[in-house]
C-alpha cells in the first residue's frame, strides 16, 4: 500500500491520561469532521466540551474560563460562516492557546488581515506532501509526511499579515518553494492554524500534533520550552534545501503538479495539467485517435444542430448558454453533487438555446461522460438546446471527442492557442459540422477571432490571468464585431441587473452557470434572469386522457366507443388469443374508425409562439402523435411476433398505431412507420426511454386478464423520472377509475392515457353501456 493511503486512525487506543485542570472548548463551525477532533484531543488526554458556532455567545463562552480553544473545519468561507469564531480569536489572543484547523485556520488568517482566496485548486480528501518548521503542532515531527486535505480556499501568500507566519505548506520537488499555505502561527501570541486535516484517518502523525498543541500554556509563546516561536524576523527560520520528496508513481496528476505547481499561473497550471492528461489517454487502447476516427468513420457520432442556428431561436430578449458547473478556480466547489443529465432537462425545458458542459475533471469536477449523458437526456426533444463542450481544447483528438459524446460545438479560446494552432482547429471543428464558441477578453483577441471568421464570438468577462470579473469586457468590444457575427458575454452575470446593458448593446447572448446552479427554483431564475414572465392567473387546463379500448371486435362496438369520445380503437392481431380478430375484420373495423367523426374533446391551450422556441420533453410531444381531433386512431396490438409480420399487417390493414405487447425490442419503434405503444411492466427497464416509443404503457399483466394494477409499483416507476408519461391499463374499470387516479397522488399528471379491455366487458363481449360509461368517467378525470 502506498505511504500516503494507509488507514492511521487510532485502532482499539486507550486514552492518555487526564491533562490536569483541561477544560478546552471546541467551536463546532457545522462539520462531521468536528467529531474526530474532538475524539483525537479526548484520547490525548483534553477534557473537551463542544458548542456550535451560533449557538453559544462570546460573554456565555468567557465565562466558562477556558483553558484553551479549538475552532473546527467547515463549509463555506471564515468571513461568512464561522458564527462567533472570529470575536473568539479577537477577545482571546495573547490568554489562551488557540488551534485553528481549515476553515478555523483560514478564521485566524482572516482576522490578523489576511486574505482567504480561492487556492487555485479543489482538494476533497486527497493527500498532499507536507513541509513544515519543526516548531509548535510539528515539534519532533519528520518532513515530507503525508496530510489529507478538503479545501478549495487558501490564505495568500501575498496577503501575508506581519503578525503571522508560515510554518508549513505543500511539498515541491526542490523543497525549498513554498506551495499552498497549509499552517500558520502568530508571532507573539500561542495560535496556531493548520490548512489539513490531522484528524483525518489518511494524515500522519496527526495525533502528535495535536498532543503538542495541548502542551502550549499561556497566550505568548514565551515559556513554552522546545514549542517556542522562533521569528523569520530574527533570521531562525531553518533552511529546507535538503528536504527531498520521492514520488513513487507516475500518474500524470502527480507529474504534472511536480514539475509545474510552483511557478505557473492558475490557467496555465490548468492547461498544462490537460495537456499531461490528454496525452495519457491517447495511449489508451480504445481511446486513441485511430479508435475515434474509427468510430466516427461508422458514423456512429449523434445527430447534430447547428450552433448559430440554435442561438438565434430564443423565447428571451437575449438567448441563454445554461452552463453545467460544478466548481471553479474562483468559486471553489458550487454543487459537487448535481445529476448533469437531469440539471440539462430544466435548462433545456427552461427555454436555454446552448447547454454548456464544462468537461474538466480536476479543477471544474467535470468529464466527457457528463456531456454524453447531457445529449442522451435530450434525445428526441422538441427545439432540443446545442451541446457545448467547454474546456481546455488544444488538440484535434478532444475536438473529435467532444463530436463523438454529442457535442454540437466546442470551446476555443484565443488567449492559450497561437494563430496557426487555432486556425488548425477552427476549420478541423466546422470540418464536422461544429461552429466553435471562440473566446476572447482583450482587443487583439477580438481582432484574431474576427481574422478567423468565427460566426459565435464570446467575450469572457474574467480575466483568465487575474481572475477579475469585469461586466463591461463585452460592451466595449462590441464596435469591433462585423454585423451577423453572434456575440455571447461570458463570466460574472448573477441577475437582471447584470443583463440590461448587453441588452442594449446588442448582445445576442449570455452564458451563465454559477447562478443557475445555486437557483432553487432554475425556471423561475432564469425568466428573471432575461425578463420572461409566467401568467400566474391563467390555469394551464391539461388535455383530456387518451382513452384506448382494447379488444375491440366488431365495427359496431368501435362506432359505439368512438361516438363515446373515445381517442383510440385497439385490435388484437395475436394468433391464439380470444379477442384476435381476422384480416376482414380488421379491415372492416379500420374502416368504421376512419369514417366515425369523433366528438370534440379538450385537447388543452395551445402553446405560444414563445413557448414554441423552447424545447419540449419527448414524451410531451410523442403523445400528440396518438391523437387527432376529427377522428380516433386505429392501434394493431402485437406480440412477439416478427417486424416483417407486423410491417405488412399495417399495411393490410392501414394500422394508424402499433402496439408491442411483449419483449420486442426498444429499436423497433424506429423501423415501423407509425407511432408505436411499447408495453412495460413496473420493473421492466426502458419504458423512459427517449427516441423511440410514442408512449409506454405499464400493464399490470400481459394484458386483457383483468388483473389490477399496484398502484404502489405505478408510483414507484414513475417517482424516478419526471418527464416520462405513460398509459395505464389492468384492471380498470367504470367504477375504479376514479378512486385510482385520486390514490396515485401526484403522480397522476404522469398518466396521459388509460387502456381497458376486459374491463368493458360482460361475459366476455364488449359491452356498449360499459364503453360509454368508462369514457365518460376518464374523461372527466382532471
Amino acid at each position: 500500500m502506498a505511504k500516503s493511503s494507509i488507514d492511521r486512525s487510532p485502532f482499539n487506543p486507550k486514552p492518555k491520561e487526564k491533562i490536569p485542570d483541561s477544560n478546552l472548548i471546541l467551536i463546532d463551525n457545522y462539520d462531521s469532521f468536528t467529531w474526530n477532533v474532538y475524539q483525537y484531543l479526548v484520547l490525548e488526554g483534553a477534557s473537551v466540551t463542544v458548542y456550535r458556532n451560533d449557538e453559544i455567545s462570546l460573554k456565555d463562552l468567557v465565562a466558562l474560563n477556558p483553558t484553551q480553544l479549538v475552532l473546527s473545519p467547515g463549509p463555506g468561507h471564515p468571513d461568512t460562516d464561522t458564527g462567533i469564531c472570529c470575536d473568539v480569536v479577537k477577545y482571546f489572543a495573547g490568554k489562551i492557546p488557540i488551534l485553528g484547523v481549515c476553515m478555523g485556520e483560514q478564521c485566524i488568517y482572516s482576522v490578523f488581515g489576511g486574505k482567504v482566496e480561492a487556492a487555485g485548486e479543489i482538494i476533497h480528501g486527497k493527500t498532499s506532501l507536507l513541509v513544515h518548521n519543526s516548531q509548535g503542532v510539528y515539534q519532533g515531527l519528520p518532513q515530507n509526511i503525508p496530510v489529507t486535505r478538503y479545501h478549495s480556499l487558501a490564505g495568500t501568500h501575498s496577503s501575508l499579515p506581519d503578525s503571522l507566519e508560515v510554518t508549513s505548506w505543500i511539498a515541491s520537488d526542490s523543497g525549498h518553494n513554498k506551495g499552498v499555505i497549509m499552517g500558520i502561527r502568530h508571532r507573539e501570541f500561542t495560535i496556531e492554524g493548520v490548512q489539513f486535516h490531522p484528524e483525518s484517518i489518511l494524515t500522519e502523525e496527526g495525533s502528535t500534533m495535536l498532543a503538542n498543541f495541548l502542551k502550549l500554556k499561556g497566550g505568548t509563546w514565551k515559556g513554552n520550552g522546545d514549542l517556542q516561536n522562533l521569528s523569520r524576523k530574527e533570521s531562525h527560520e531553518p533552511s529546507f534545501s535538503h528536504v527531498s520528496v520521492n514520488r513513487t508513481d507516475h500518474h500524470p496528476i502527480e507529474n504534472y503538479e511536480s514539475r509545474h505547481k510552483e511557478t505557473e499561473s492558475i490557467l496555465e497550471r490548468i492547461f498544462h495539467y490537460r495537456r499531461t492528461v490528454v496525452e495519457a489517454q491517447k495511449l489508451l487502447p480504445s481511446q486513441r485517435l485511430t479508435d475515434f476516427q474509427a468510430s466516427y468513420n461508422l458514423n456512429l457520432a449523434p445527430p447534430q444542430i447547428s450552433f448559430p442556428e440554435r442561438l438565434k431561436r430564443s423565447p428571451y430578449a437575449l438567448s441563454l448558454m445554461a452552463e453545467i458547473k460544478r466548481a471553479s478556480p474562483s468559486k471553489g466547489i458550487i454543487s459537487l453533487n448535481t445529476c448533469a443529465p437531469a440539471q440539462a432537462r430544466k435548462y433545456a425545458l427552461a427555454g436555454a438555446s446552448v447547454i454548456s458542459v464544462l468537461t474538466e475533471p480536476e479543477w471544474f469536477k467535470g468529464s466527457i461522460e457528463d456531456l454524453r449523458a447531457v445529449r442522451q437526456s435530450l434525445e428526441g426533444m422538441r427545439n432540443r438546446p446545442a451541446v457545448l463542450r467547454k474546456d481546455f481544447i488544444f488538440d484535434r483528438y478532444q475536438i473529435l471527442e467532444a463530436r463523438l459524446a454529442g457535442s454540437d460545438s466546442i470551446l476555443l479560446i484565443v488567449k492559450m492557442l497561437e494563430s496557426e494552432l487555432l486556425t488548425d482547429l477552427y476549420h478541423y471543428s466546422t470540418s464536422l459540422g461544429m461552429e466553435p464558441l471562440v473566446e476572447v477578453n482583450t482587443m487583439e483577441e477580438m481582432d484574431a477571432a474576427i481574422q478567423l471568421g468565427a460566426a459565435v464570438i464570446g467575450v469572457n468577462n474574467r480575466n483568465l490571468t487575474s481572475f477579475d470579473v469585469d461586466l463591461d469586457t463585452t460592451s466595449r468590444l462590441m464596435h469591433k464585431v462585423p454585423k451577423g457575427t453572434i456575440v455571447c458575454a461570458l463570466s460574472g452575470i448573477t441577475g437582471p441587473h447584470d443583463v440590461k446593458a448587453y441588452k442594449d448593446n446588442g448582445v445576442d447572448a449570455i452564458l451563465t452557470g454559477e447562478a443557475l446552479m445555486r437557483a432553487p427554483d432554475t425556471v423561475a431564475f432564469i425568466e428573471r434572469l432575461l425578463g420572461g414572465s409566467r401568467d400566474l392567473n391563467v390555469v394551464q387546463k391539461p388535455p383530456d386522457l387518451l382513452v384506448k379500448i382494447c379488444g375491440t371486435r366488431t365495427p359496431d362496438a368501435a362506432k359505439i366507443a368512438i361516438e363515446a369520445g373515445a381517442d383510440l380503437i385497439g385490435i388484437i392481431l395475436v394468433k391464439g388469443r380470444k379477442r384476435c380478430v381476422s384480416l376482414d375484420v380488421g379491415r372492416a373495423i379500420s374502416q368504421a374508425v376512419k369514417e366515425t367523426p369523433k366528438p370534440q374533446t379538450s385537447i388543452g391551450l395551445l402553446p405560444t409562439d414563445q413557448e414554441l422556441l423552447k424545447a419540449s420533453d419527448y414524451f410531451d410531444h410523442s403523445r400528440s402523435l396518438l391523437r387527432r381531433d376529427d377522428r380516433a386512431l386505429l392501434v394493431g396490438v402485437f406480440l412477439n411476433q416478427s417486424l416483417d409480420y407486423i410491417l405488412k399487417q399495417q399495411k393490410e390493414m392501414n394500422l394508424d398505431i402499433i402496439q408491442l405487447h411483449g419483449s420486442e425490442p426498444l429499436e423497433w419503434a424506429s423501423l415501423i412507420p407509425v407511432p408505436v405503444i411499447h408495453r412495460f411492466g413496473f420493473s421492466e427497464p426502458g419504458s423512459g426511454r427517449r427516441g423511440y416509443h410514442s408512449l409506454p404503457l405499464l400493464d399490470a399483466a400481459s394484458g386483457g386478464t383483468g388483473e389490477l394494477l399496484d398502484l404502489k409499483s405505478v408510483q414507484n416507476a414513475l417517482s424516478c423520472d419526471d418527464g416520462l408519461r405513460v398509459m395505464l391499463a389492468g384492471g380498470l374499470n367504470p367504477e375504479n377509475i376514479g378512486s385510482v387516479f385520486q390514490q396515485l397522488g401526484n403522480h397522476r399528471s404522469q398518466i396521459v392515457g388509460v387502456d381497458v379491455s376486459s374491463g368493458v366487458e360482460e361475459d366476455g363481449k364488449q359491452s356498449h353501456e360499459k364503453i360509454k360509461r368508462f369514457v365518460a368517467a376518464a374523461k372527466s378525470i382532471h
